[in-house]
């Protein structure tokens, strides 16, 4: 007995690698949805369908996105969190994953806890848009606006505790100015709700805005970065008008946590491949973000780094959600 336990003692390593080996390179062996917790159109949205393109084509099968927009997130992350943890579920999230503890105390699921870190796919600054009818052009002319007319202008969100909300809420802390929160159900409704002059403001990535920028349809009036962004280097930053505000947003693969090792080490690699490719960072930086592309490790370090950022924030400005 003795003998034989030993022998499997020593075939269980190579056995162990056959089994990652196989399991990685059977998956995926059918299509696999990649949930958005968005609707169509915004940042989160543009990127997944970029990303689950490539990984289709790569893959040969299709990445089917699915757009759960609804509870600051909550909605689409909770279907992720609670979905069979064997590949074929992921999610494209953002500022949420790491806000929403602090926002929604009773949360029936752990986002961190719930979710496993796959890559950080991009970061993008944060753009302030208003709609032309609104009289400042500048950052500062925005502020004096703000001040001299208390709680008359207002701005659009993503959703109460979304990233752009969270964003619009850290200005207000920066600058003492009061402007007053729209919620919308994601950025594409925010983005058209601007258009349209329903609201004044919006505070979001580059990616919804830009090509309404460059169209004239929007102004942009700063972007919160350290320095003026390739896709926009005619859009000044809020520190060159000696305003204190930098923020930005992120955009971020997980799948459900208990998904086999092997699997995410092969969504990994073949979404890090991806995001080297010229073409694709060519393509995102364009749109205004930066991609990334690190390690699941260093991501979950993101991720908790982010959740202290955000909590202070929430705590100091007091921000509550329904």
């Amino acid at each position: 007995m003795r003998r034989m336990s030993f022998c499997c003692m020593l075939v269980l390593p190579g056995t162990l690698a056959l089994n990652y080996e196989a399991v990685a390179a059977a998956y995926p062996a059918k299509p696999v949805r990649l949930i958005v917790p968005f609707p169509p159109g915004g940042g989160t949205d543009i990127l997944a369908r970029l990303v689950g393109q490539r990984l289709g084509e790569r893959l040969n099968v299709q990445f089917v996105v699915d757009n759960r927009p609804g509870a600051g997130t909550n909605i689409g992350m909770e279907l992720a969190a609670r979905a069979v943890p064997d590949g074929y579920t992921i999610i494209m999230a953002s500022i949420g994953l790491s806000a929403n503890r602090s926002l929604y105390p009773r949360m029936t699921f752990d986002p961190v806890r719930d979710l496993t870190p796959v890559t950080l796919v991009a970061i993008a600054p944060t753009i302030v848009a208003s709609h032309p009818s609104v009289a400042a052009k500048t950052s500062q002319e925005l502020v004096a606006l703000a001040k001299a007319r208390p709680g008359h202008l207002n701005y659009g969100s993503f959703g109460a505790g979304s990233g752009a909300h969270l964003a619009a809420e850290l200005f207000k802390l920066e600058t003492g100015v009061d402007i007053v929160h729209v919620p919308y159900k994601g950025g594409g409704p925010a983005i058209t709700a601007l258009l349209a002059g329903e609201v004044q403001l919006v505070f979001s990535s580059m990616l919804p805005v830009l090509p309404h920028v460059k169209s004239g349809r929007l102004r942009a009036i700063g972007l919160a970065a350290a320095r003026r962004s390739p896709a926009a280097p005619e859009v000044p930053t809020f520190r060159e008008s000696g305003i204190a505000y930098e923020t930005g947003t992120w955009f971020g693969i997980l799948a459900p946590t208990g998904t086999p090792t092997a699997v995410v080490r092969r969504l990994h690699r073949e979404i890090v491949d991806i995001l080297s490719r010229n073409e694709m960072r060519d393509r995102i930086a364009r749109e205004g973000a930066g991609l990334v592309g690190n390690t699941p490790d260093e991501f979950a370090r993101f991720i908790k780094d982010e959740s202290v950022r955000w909590a202070e924030v929430v705590k100091t400005a007091k921000i509550k959600v329904d």
